[in-house]
């Protein structure tokens, strides 16, 4: 069997003719009306991905649905530059397909067209489709944490080449450090040299781990996926070269095994310098930046390897300083809202989740569309880039940048409707402390919640009828161990979105205010 194919059961293609002939056969991205039938199709966890680049690998589709939780099943079918994707939970497919609603999916810079498949479950003959079963276990062993050497695959069969990675960093829009690299890759491994440096105007590194297979695992999961939402680009190959010469601790290289090496050129070699300043030194960096030393940790418990969405933290704090000024407006408009629903207070609640929101406007001849003002134009990508084709009060709502830079407060005494709300005083805003756990915790809409600050006595039974009279239906729940946080599963996305806005900051009394965010996990 040639060993770069993956060859699936006959049935996989004939699954491609009905698709072509489907009714639900469509992309998850592009036209309002292909946008429209995905809507109509039935959610599966098996997703049917198109328009491949050739010479794809097993790997770069399973990196497509890493960030939403356990990948586990794969088919590719080359020849048609197409792939069967099969997720733990519909719950994690459906996050899936939401997202890349809003943000267009890409494999190597080519976007391709991801739909739910009409079958339930993927049933491959394994032993004619070995090579992706083996890319598969090792890409789960990484994210289990435990060892991939225990399984037959593919780190057996072909020995890691070098302990020492080239990265190259694609569309970087936020700064990427030295620092920020050490906190990503150290996860799989020592990490003991980094050089950083820029090449054919891109920024570069190397990375030097204690163990090659730390470097093969690092490769595996982490080629292709970005640090922060949308942007900055991950791209990994082995060095030639096999051990990295350091010769200063500062900025732009390190060597951990050599706290003792000089500056060179009088910079500190504090560790708690900023995380988000950039190596070119082009843009401000953030003063506080050592509250951030565990942004890129994993963050709420999931199971998948995710620099991305906990990286947004820093994407987003990074926002405040480095790009300020940067020309993008901070202001967002949403339309077709559900107009008998919406408020003021229900959009600053959701748009909140992704930036400081300071005003909400909604149009007084056109009361299904609103102005929303967030703190920066960072910000306001990250809402729209998760909110964008998001179901809100039963309707599939549109973000898009507006052309106004800010929304403009009606002169007193002229708005009787309350359609216009400052909110820039509120203690509600998630983002305006440096540091907070908050930045941690950027997930795309799910139907899974996280629930936090929730007050003594207070019980699952007590949780799940808050939750139920919010309009939805709770299919399951977890208390963490403190029993002061837990997460809460609405039975879709839609209801979940619906009780983060009702009960995000309900008063639990005591002066205890439930905290209400999206979830990666589920239960």
């Amino acid at each position: 069997m040639d060993g770069d194919v993956a060859v699936g059961v006959k049935r996989g293609s004939d699954e491609l003719n009905m698709y072509g002939n489907s009714p639900n056969s469509m992309a998850a991205n592009g036209s309002d009306s292909k946008k429209q039938r995905l809507d109509e199709s039935p959610p599966s966890r098996v997703l049917h991905i198109r328009k491949l680049p050739n010479e794809v690998s097993e790997t770069e589709v399973i990196a497509l649905g890493l960030p939403f939780g356990k990948v586990t099943n794969i088919l590719m079918l080359k020849g048609k530059n197409q792939a069967f994707l099969e997720l733990g939970t519909e719950e994690a497919a459906i996050t899936m397909v939401n997202y890349y609603t809003a943000v267009t999916p890409q494999v190597r810079n080519t976007p391709v067209f991801i739909q739910y498949s009409n079958h339930k479950e993927l049933k491959t003959d394994s032993a004619l489709n070995q090579r992706a079963q083996a890319v598969l276990q090792a890409v789960s062993a990484v994210q289990d944490g435990s060892s991939p050497s225990s399984h037959q695959g593919v780190l057996e069969a072909a020995p890691p080449p070098s302990p020492v990675l080239r990265i190259i960093i694609d569309n970087m829009f936020y700064p990427v450090t030295l620092d920020v690299l050490q906190q990503i890759f150290s996860k799989f491994g020592t990490v003991m040299k980094i050089i950083t440096f820029t090449k054919n105007n891109q920024f570069q590194a190397l990375l030097q781990f204690s163990d090659p297979v730390n470097a093969q695992q690092a490769k595996l999961s982490l080629d292709g996926q970005n640090i922060y939402n949308s942007c900055c680009t991950l791209r990994i190959d082995f060095s030639k070269l096999v051990n990295l010469n350091v010769k200063y601790n500062n900025d732009k290289s390190r060597d951990y095994t050599r706290p003792d090496l000089p500056t060179g050129d009088g910079e500190s070699t504090n560790k708690d310098h900023s995380l988000l300043g950039t190596p070119s030194g082009a843009l401000a960096s953030y003063s506080s930046g050592g509250g951030y030393s565990s942004s890129l940790s994993i963050s709420q418990g999931g199971g998948a390897i995710s620099p991305l969405s906990a990286a947004a933290a820093a994407a987003a704090a990074a926002s405040r300083v480095a790009l300020s000024g940067s020309g993008v407006s901070g202001v967002l408009l949403a339309s077709n809202l559900n107009e008998e629903m919406v408020t003021p207070q229900s959009l600053f609640t959701l748009f909140g989740v992704y930036g400081d929101v300071q005003r909400v406007k909604i149009l007084y001849n056109k009361k299904d569309s609103a102005l929303i003002q967030l703190s920066d134009g960072n910000q306001a990508q990250l809402a729209m880039s998760h909110l964008n084709g998001q179901k809100v009060f039963g309707k599939v709502m549109r973000v898009t940048l507006s052309k106004h830079q800010t929304v403009a407060l009606p002169r007193e005494g002229l708005d009787d409707q309350l359609l216009t709300k400052d909110f820039s005083g509120s203690p509600l805003h998630r983002f305006k402390k440096p540091g907070s756990k908050n930045f941690q915790n950027i997930f795309p809409p799910s139907a899974t919640l996280h629930l936090s600050n929730i007050r003594d006595g207070v019980g699952e039974d007590d949780l799940r009828l808050l939750f139920s009279n919010s309009g939805g239906s709770v299919k399951a729940f977890k208390f963490f161990q403190d029993r002061k946080m837990a997460l809460i599963q609405m039975s879709s996305v839609e209801e979940a979105i619906q009780a983060l806005m009702d009960l995000h900051n309900y008063d639990m009394g005591g002066n205890h205010h439930l905290k209400v965010s999206f979830s990666k996990s589920t239960i």
